[in-house]
């Protein structure tokens, strides 16, 4: 199993602290810090378990959109979407819960045309108006004149927002393009029209699960 590079750090310093007080309680033979001990052991654990970063394959193509949050659907609706598909769009919403894989992979292929940070809120990530208030990072795709664009939205407990993207860059689809630490969500814009292969309830794998399909009947 791999982890995410960004939780390498809390990994070692949970197995520290938990290191630590085996330590102690061997010590100091006391039983309150053998279960102080087994305690840290399974903060440990659950963090590694969180920052676990999987290899995914699937379906692959350029009339494909592949999900890219493990979570589940939470809203498919039609919107405005001024900032870069520049009016309305269909919004895919995925919500990821604390035990869900955290690292966010790449919708479709094509050139990163737009990244925007916007400060903000860290009202319930399920909610309608998370979308609009909450803390988030957009990323905008285009190829062949097709736009998408992926925003990460922070949530209750998500204080970090990691994003890889960067203006000009060529990326393509299914390629981890960052994480939001400790339950969050993603939406995913599409021109308007796009027909969606998922709906509201059900649950994706990033880099996996196909959640809609260009040109398909």
């Amino acid at each position: 199993m791999s982890f995410a590079r960004e939780g390498l750090i809390f990994i070692w310093i949970a197995a520290g602290i938990t290191a630590a007080t085996y330590a102690a309680a061997a010590g100091r033979k006391s039983w309150a810090l053998w279960l102080l001990a087994f305690v840290f052991t399974l903060l440990t654990l659950w963090v590694a378990y969180f920052f676990r970063d999987p290899e995914r394959t699937g379906e692959r193509g350029p009339n494909l959109v592949i999900a890219p949050a493990d979570g589940r659907i939470v809203s498919v609706a039609e919107v405005d979407e001024p900032a870069f598909l520049h009016g309305r769009a269909v919004r895919v919403s995925i919500f990821m819960n604390v035990f869900n894989v955290h690292v966010n992979r790449y919708p479709v292929s094509g050139t990163v045309r737009y990244v925007h940070y916007n400060p903000g809120k860290f009202l319930n990530a399920a909610v309608e108006k998370a979308s609009l208030e909450n803390e988030q990072m957009s990323v905008g795709i285009e190829r062949d004149g097709v736009r998408v664009l992926v925003r990460q939205i922070a949530g209750l407990i998500a204080r970090r927002i990691v994003t890889y993207s960067r203006e000009g860059e060529q990326v393509e689809q299914a390629e981890k393009m960052g994480l939001i630490r400790f339950g969050s969500r993603v939406d995913v814009f599409l021109p308007p029209g796009t027909p969606v292969l998922v709906k509201e309830g059900e649950h994706t794998v990033a880099g996996t699960t196909v959640i809609a399909r260009f040109g398909a009947r």
